[in-house]
């Protein structure tokens, strides 16, 4: 039994630490073509396990219009979501509970519902950070693209609405549904304060400030326009330069705390199983 719960164990932080590190593949079209393929999958993994990007709103609302409202998901679908999670994990737990040994089967009873319970909520952390990461690198492309368009002589929302309808992406779907709710009747400021609480990013924050600022007070848009695409680009060449740096260490504590346990773990597991075949005798070398 205990080598079993071992091998369980261990299996369980092996699965876990290659999904940490197995690179998506958008992050491996990122570095296609660029590096070596075991470097660039080693780089791919680094931005993936990189944290802090976005801190989205702790209400259940604010966290699924952050993460895109997947599926049309809402708070009452996310509740149900959550308390389905809870009662499933619970059941599992007490399925496994009587086959850990000691207390192990008390704390895998009391922790499983929990973890059930939360799991949604760090589902939808994940998809907002990955959605605020692909917004950031497609913003100085779509400045550029909305800057030539207001130079052409379309309006603001006119032109926020056929940049979004002519790319993909979160933020180009933003920047479309922002359109629509001024050609709908809602006033700029509003619509762009709420792009900005659906993309919880400061340089998000920071154009629809700009964009509001310049339209009540009549400055040039294009000049405001360059101005947050150079701010973006350097950002984002800072982004980029801290994810090569930090890449390395995030896939050693990556290592060190699953991949490796769950090699020793598998070891003991072959251990016990060995001395309860032997009836707890030493075998002989």
């Amino acid at each position: 039994m205990i080598a079993a719960v071992l091998a369980f164990v261990s299996v369980a932080l092996g699965v876990a630490g290659v999904a940490l590190l197995a690179p998506s593949p958008r992050h491996r079209a990122r570095v296609a073509g660029v590096l070596p393929r075991p470097l660039g999958w080693l780089m791919a993994a680094g931005i993936r396990l990189r944290s802090g990007e976005l801190r989205p709103p702790s209400d259940l609302e604010g966290l699924i219009a952050a993460a895109g409202r997947p599926g049309g998901l809402g708070s009452r679908e996310l509740m149900g979501a959550k308390l389905g999670g809870a009662l499933a994990a619970a059941a599992g737990a007490l399925a496994w509970a009587p086959l850990m040994p000691g207390r192990l089967g008390t704390a895998l009873t009391l922790a499983a519902p929990v973890g059930g319970f939360l799991g949604p909520d760090a589902w939808l952390r994940r998809r907002a950070a990955e959605r605020a990461r692909r917004a950031r690198r497609e913003l100085p492309g779509l400045l550029d693209l909305l800057r030539v368009t207001v130079q052409a002589g379309g309006s603001l929302p006119e032109a926020l609405r056929s940049v979004g309808e002519r790319a993909e992406g979160p933020l180009a779907a933003e920047w479309r549904a922002t359109g629509r709710e001024v050609a709908l009747g809602e006033p700029l400021g509003r619509a762009l304060a709420g792009m900005a609480r659906r993309l919880p990013l400061s340089e998000v924050q920071s154009l629809a400030t700009a964009l509001d600022r310049a339209r009540r007070h009549g400055a040039p848009l294009a000049e405001t326009l360059d101005a947050q695409a150079t701010d973006a680009r350097l950002a984002l060449r800072r982004r980029v330069q801290e994810d090569a740096a930090q890449a390395g260490p995030k896939i050693q504590l990556v290592v060190a705390l699953l991949l490796v346990p769950s090699v020793l773990l598998l070891v003991a597991a072959a251990l016990a199983a060995a001395l309860v075949g032997s009836g707890g005798r030493l075998l002989p070398v």
